[in-house]
């Protein structure tokens, strides 16, 4: 009966439909929220005159809503977090930058910080959409506790390093436009050099506390981990107690500091992508 079926479908030339998971519409209105952000602040930066207003923050809440409602309705599906391929894992690190830009900006009072958000998370999501790496593997067996919060502690932990990478890039741009005495609209909305730099150091912090977390909890999942991931992985969290002990000691100048944060962020990323990668490259048949 199914074969005869598909020779019907043949026959006519009817092509089966392709389902388009309900869950995708939310992470796509999410994008949409992060686009409208960006072009806001892309607009009031071509008109010479940039007053961040309450816009920016509330269309990133709202994508951050439908981030929610998208990993919700996925974990919910697979009964676990939905983390288990690279489509999952670059939709959860921008859900986490959205996280905590929603935490650290009212509370150290970076109103602009939406503005540099906004573009990364849109960039995060975009690829996430667009490239083919929603692919879903069989799951076999219940979930790992451990594993699932050495991961997700992890993920956390990189949108930490993002807002302090996002505060860096901030830092740098006034420190340029101080110097150079070509001070632009947007200068005026930043917040000084000393806030900045409170605001990177306390984001070192939290980056590195969670970061550590998480590669301590990799050890308690039962089961061994590649030991390239456990070296990139170290390497990492050396990189940034470098950072924090240097910062403490005063050895590198505060520009130095952020551009370093800048640094860090794009090394994290890319060790994000090879364990991922390497991840994905086990259930190749």
């Amino acid at each position: 009966r199914h074969g005869v079926g598909l020779c019907r479908i043949a026959k006519f030339g009817q092509q089966p439909k392709i389902t388009v998971p309900v869950e995708r519409y939310f992470l796509v209105a999410s994008t949409i929220c992060f686009l409208v952000a960006v072009v806001h602040t892309v607009v009031e930066l071509r008109t010479g005159v940039f007053r961040p207003k309450r816009f920016n923050f509330l269309a990133i809440g709202l994508g951050f809503i439908f981030q929610t409602a998208f990993l919700w309705i996925r974990g919910h599906e697979l009964g676990r977090c939905p983390i288990t391929n690279l489509f999952e894992v670059f939709v959860f690190l921008a859900w986490s930058v959205a996280l905590v830009y929603m935490l650290v900006g009212p509370a150290y009072r970076l109103s602009l910080m939406g503005a540099f958000t906004a573009p990364l998370v849109l960039l995060l999501q975009g690829f996430a959409l667009v490239a083919p790496i929603d692919t879903r593997h069989a799951v076999n067996g219940s979930a790992n506790s451990w594993l699932e919060f050495h991961a997700s502690m992890s993920l956390v932990a990189y949108g930490v390093f993002a807002l302090a990478g996002i505060a860096g890039v901030m830092y740098l741009l006034q420190e340029r436009q101080l110097k150079t005495h070509q001070l632009h609209s947007i200068f005026y909305h930043l917040p000084p050099l000393t806030n900045l730099f409170a605001a990177i150091t306390r984001l070192l912090w939290w980056g590195f506390a969670l970061y550590t977390l998480g590669i301590v909890s990799g050890f308690f999942t039962g089961h061994p981990l590649p030991r390239i991931q456990v070296i990139a992985a170290v390497g990492l969290w050396l990189l940034y107690a470098a950072i924090l002990q240097a910062r403490h000691l005063k050895w590198l100048a505060p520009k130095r500091v952020a551009a370093l944060c800048i640094v860090g962020f794009s090394a994290a990323l890319a060790l994000l992508w090879g364990i991922t990668f390497t991840a994905e490259l086990h259930h190749v048949p």
